[in-house]
């Protein structure tokens, strides 16, 4: 049961059901979905997924917010959002989940899935020459937690690993490239570009048609390829298209999209080369997640700081 002694938390989540969560935070804590009145001391805590704008305004008391996704992006479009600590979810689950995805859609792509589905449907039988994995550069934009895990992945894979962030993290066995005087050489040297950048106001709309220009074409697996497992507003859904139309790109996996759920006369959903997934790559699963999230509390509650805390500044 809950202890009544310890502050509350509020759970407010948009597009998850917030039963589970509440179910398994409220094993150790009290929890409401809603504050008491204009001010509510009593809530010490924040759960949030696009939690309602204004309503962390009203928690004076409030030491800390945790977001339930790995993006926080949502955190900063909110007009009443408190000067305290912002908790980014770190699990090794999710982390798991996004490394399974990258290395899915980049064996996909360079196995050359999408022709052998299509030769299944015209009962082809042919084997098309086959590029070694050493022969292909996947080129991570974006290096932190989730980006140096899948690169690790890709590595024992045998693929050749680029990465580029905004500071030029490091990693061995991987090239590295950092900030804006990085990035062109990156793109150049990149077969198939992964996408896993927050969101931020510097990275909105990163992905558009000029910067796919700039991916390496000439390559072992017959051109370019994307796939976007970040956020959807990093891209241009349309630039995407058009650069598939023109040969820009091969192939391009998404699983995020400038609006979500992805509406239905979107020409994506019915662009041969695009593969789709509806915002799947990483679920954030509370079974995982309120643990740690509670172990952190309790920390606080004893003065110890916390941990994996977003850089308000940077945005991430």
């Amino acid at each position: 049961m809950s202890d009544p002694n310890k502050g509350r938390i509020l759970l407010s989540v948009t597009g998850f059901n917030p039963q589970r969560w509440h179910e398994l935070l409220s094993a150790r804590r009290p929890v409401t979905l809603e504050p008491e009145g204009e001010a509510d001391p009593s809530i010490e805590y924040a759960v949030v997924w696009k939690q309602k704008p204004n309503v962390l305004a009203r928690l004076p008391n409030l030491k800390a917010v945790f977001s339930i996704g790995a993006g926080v992006d949502h955190l900063f479009a909110d007009p009443g959002l408190p000067d305290v600590p912002i908790v980014r979810v770190v699990a090794d689950h999710l982390t798991q989940y996004m490394t399974e995805y990258v290395c899915w859609r980049v064996l996909d792509h360079h196995r050359q899935g999408r022709l052998y589905r299509d030769q299944k449907k015209r009962k082809v039988w042919h084997e098309p020459p086959q590029a070694p994995a050493g022969t292909v550069s996947v080129g991570i934009m974006g290096f932190g937690n989730l980006g140096r895990a899948a690169a690790a992945a890709l590595l024992a894979l045998g693929y050749s690993v680029k990465g580029w962030s905004r500071t030029g993290t490091t990693m061995d066995g991987v090239e590295t490239f950092g900030g804006t005087e990085g990035l062109d050489a990156f793109l150049a040297a990149t077969d198939i570009l992964v996408v896993l950048l927050p969101l931020t106001p510097a990275t909105t709309g990163i992905i558009d048609f000029d910067l796919l220009a700039k991916l390496r074409r000439d390559n072992a697996i017959g051109g370019a390829v994307l796939i976007n497992a970040g956020r959807g507003r990093l891209q241009k859904d349309a630039d995407i298209v058009r650069a598939l139309d023109e040969g820009v790109l091969r192939e391009a996996s998404l699983d995020v999209f400038e609006t979500e759920p992805l509406p239905l006369d979107s020409p994506v959903w019915t662009h041969e080369k695009v593969f789709v997934t509806p915002h799947a790559a990483a679920t954030s699963d509370p079974a995982h997640l309120t643990g740690p999230m509670l172990d952190q509390m309790d920390a606080c509650d004893r003065g110890e700081a916390l941990h994996s805390l977003v850089d308000r500044e940077a945005g991430y």
